[in-house]
């Protein structure tokens, strides 16, 4: 059961890498929509992107297995608590940033892409507050 935990950790903090850098790659991007800068940074995501996914289908594989394992079972103990529905929803809202961030690539590639490089400034930040709340839960578990 330590070594699935010890993956877990080690998947959520390479996912989490790219996607703290993706979107700061997005705010470079905002402002260098033409030419060759354009080119790099389009295949800095691309590559950035694979390895996002790569890593979130082990942070999926390990979790699970990692609950199952503590939990022995689908209907045991963690399941009963209220904090982990609300850490594994908090883990959904991560996951369809992910998504949104490959959608975001996608317009930049088209070229359709219209968010200032401010907005991305923000919108790179929405992943450090749902990573703090889904620690305060792992960590204290206080429902």
């Amino acid at each position: 059961m330590l070594w699935v935990k010890i993956f877990h950790i080690f998947f959520v903090i390479s996912w989490f890498a790219g996607i703290f850098y993706l979107p700061r790659l997005f705010v470079n991007h905002a402002t260098n929509k033409l030419g060759e800068k354009h080119k790099m940074l389009c295949g800095m995501e691309h590559r950035l992107l694979k390895m996002m996914d790569f890593t979130l289908v082990f942070v999926l594989i390990s979790g699970v297995g990692f609950l199952y394992l503590m939990s022995s079972g689908f209907e045991g103990y963690y399941f009963q608590s209220l904090w982990i529905h609300l850490k594994l929803s908090l883990v959904a809202v991560l996951i369809m940033y992910h998504f949104w961030c490959k959608q975001i690539h996608k317009k930049f590639l088209l070229g359709t892409e219209t968010h200032s490089h401010k907005w991305f400034r923000v919108f790179n930040e929405l992943p450090v507050f749902v990573l703090l709340a889904i620690l305060y839960l792992v960590i204290v578990k206080p429902i």
